[in-house]
């Protein structure tokens, strides 16, 4: 289970649900007492659940004096919870706008830079992602296609083939369909290129209900 399927799951069971709602909506950070008082539950129980969602990185926490007095006989700081910033995107298949976002954005940058096509600079950055998408892999079918999908290309493989059947920029492939599969096969090949499988070649194969990608499999 990745990171943000465990932080939904944490959000399964109605009294965390219940807290987590009460300290999202609070403008600052909140105490044990006060969340607990909010939400009309036992201290003990709100403290073990707000503890959990700490754990599963739903909460952030502080230390501090509520009083305001400083030096001995000031009392404990008091631990205080707050919505954590970690932002939570699922999505089924598995979507990667923000690494797509992150290529178009640098290429933008560079484009403007040194005065040469965005669409040019795009496929070079997105060349570069895969390469360092794929570094600590393994050299071999296997470990090619295991970082596809850690990125969310779903690979079916035959002897001759690897068809990606998922497009994790689909929604903007829509649109902008030449752009996307351009990224997507110049990606692919930053994978290939830092984990040579024997005979491995990308190719652009678009076709309905897969990616436009396939990575050909030769002696």
């Amino acid at each position: 289970m990745n990171d943000d399927f465990a932080r939904l799951a944490a959000l399964a069971e109605p009294v965390r649900r219940q807290l987590y709602s009460v300290v999202s909506e609070a403008r600052g950070w909140l105490s044990r007492e006060q969340v607990a008082s909010e939400a009309g539950l036992p201290l003990h129980v709100a403290k073990f659940h707000l503890d959990r969602l700490v754990k599963s990185g739903l909460l952030d926490i502080d230390y501090r004096r509520l009083t305001g007095r400083t030096g001995p006989g000031a009392g404990r700081p008091a631990k205080l919870y707050r919505r954590s910033q970690t932002e939570i995107s699922v999505s089924v298949p598995p979507r990667q706008y923000d690494l797509l976002s992150r290529i178009l954005a640098a290429a933008v940058v560079e484009a403007q830079r040194i005065g040469r096509d965005i669409e040019e600079i795009a496929m070079v950055i997105a060349h570069q992602e895969g390469v360092e998408h794929a570094k600590g892999g393994e050299p071999s079918k296997a470990g090619l296609c295991s970082r596809l999908i850690d990125i969310g290309f779903e690979p079916e493989v035959s002897e001759t083939a690897i068809d990606l059947i998922n497009c994790p920029f689909h929604a903007v492939a829509q649109r902008q369909t030449a752009l996307v599969c351009g990224i997507n096969l110049a990606f692919v090949n930053g994978v290939i290129d830092e984990l040579p499988c024997p005979g491995a070649q990308a190719r652009l194969n678009p076709g309905p209900e897969r990616c436009c990608v396939t990575i050909d499999l030769r002696d």
